[in-house]
């Protein structure tokens, strides 16, 4: 069945499809295989979006701006301190002068009802690049590494361990249940996703052929996983007051080589951040782990250039004729970007 996402804002995983979700993995694969061969792909010339940041991120900005450049993308960063969102201007008069100036808006902040406002009133595409309860740009990084390590991703078995109801957690837990893979929240009940969220993803799951639970128990949650993902103790722009607590509750699930021992042998460690190797980089210690298994952060965060701006050419406007080999990113550029398409 065709898939068309023109026009379309990437907020949520639960807004897509599992086939609208293996086409952006299958465009990213391709933008990923003309990068690496040198062929140049600006297809987005004229074109201009602006990342609108709340939250400052290194991987975030770096592979927006470079995944725009490469597509030929005027780009245009405004820091926290850069906008009068929410201060001087309500989020729909921002959403609406951005959209007149721009072709597509990423945000990158606090609130998921923000940046669902901001697609309400923008009249481009929104894309979100991190809320406190989803970051979808992630995900398909994720499933990108997931798959390229794996060679599919129905019947893996992932587990995630550590603060579950955040970000990472909810958008992990929805992610694998879209893409057939079972998900296993290992965490503290205390830090469980949200019942209502939990009971959507088994539904989903259902659909997928696989299955989403929840266990207190480490070995219970490591044992025969395929990947083992963690995240940082304490969520960005949570008070420090939680640190002593938050790392107390979540120390037996730090991600070591006695955890690591437990999954299947040929299981990856996964994070979503290059490093974390020690509590001043805010992420659990991951100590003694072999060097075929440590961290594929940084062959994610390589990811996240071809992912993150998938999800915006299908949204913004030209005639594209392309030869054979680049017809589907020819295709995904016209549906997102509101383009004409021919092959």
């Amino acid at each position: 069945m065709p898939v068309n996402i023109r026009g379309r804002s990437f907020l949520k995983l639960l807004d897509y499809s599992p086939a609208e979700i293996r086409y952006l993995l299958e465009l990213s694969k391709d933008f990923k295989r003309l990068k690496r061969s040198g062929v140049p792909h600006r297809y987005l010339e004229n074109k201009n979006i602006v990342l609108l940041f709340e939250k400052t991120s290194t991987r975030t900005r770096c592979a927006f701006e470079v995944a725009g450049n490469d597509l030929g993308l005027g780009v245009t960063y405004l820091d926290p301190g850069s906008s009068q969102m929410g201060k001087k201007e309500s989020i729909a008069d921002t959403a609406r002068v951005l959209g007149r100036m721009y072709d597509g808006i990423e945000y990158r902040g606090f609130s998921q009802e923000l940046v669902e406002q901001l697609a309400a009133y923008a009249g481009v595409p929104v894309w979100n690049g991190l809320t406190d309860q989803f970051h979808p740009t992630q995900m398909l990084a994720d499933l990108l590494t997931m798959e390229e390590k794996f060679g599919s991703l129905p019947g893996l078995r992932f587990t995630y361990m550590g603060d579950a109801r955040n970000n990472m957690g909810n958008s992990l837990m929805i992610a694998c249940a879209k893409m057939g893979i079972h998900f296993t929240a290992c965490a503290p009940k205390e830090l469980f996703p949200a019942p209502e969220l939990v009971e959507q993803a088994q539904a989903i799951a259902r659909e997928n052929h696989c299955t989403v639970r929840l266990t207190e128990d480490v070995d219970e949650g490591a044992r025969g996983a395929n990947v083992i993902y963690t995240d940082i103790w304490v969520s960005m722009g949570e008070p420090d007051e939680v640190w002593e607590t938050r790392i107390k509750l979540l120390r037996p699930y730090q991600v070591n080589g006695d955890v690591m021992a437990k999954a299947d042998p040929g299981a990856v460690f996964m994070h979503h951040r290059d490093g974390g190797h020690g509590p001043s980089l805010r992420v659990p210690p991951v100590g003694g782990l072999r060097r075929g298994r440590e961290p594929d952060a940084h062959h994610q965060g390589g990811d996240l250039r071809h992912t993150l701006l998938r999800a915006a050419p299908s949204s913004l406007g030209f005639t594209f004729q392309s030869p054979r080999v680049l017809r589907d990113a020819g295709r995904f550029f016209a549906e997102n970007l509101s383009l004409t398409w021919s092959a």
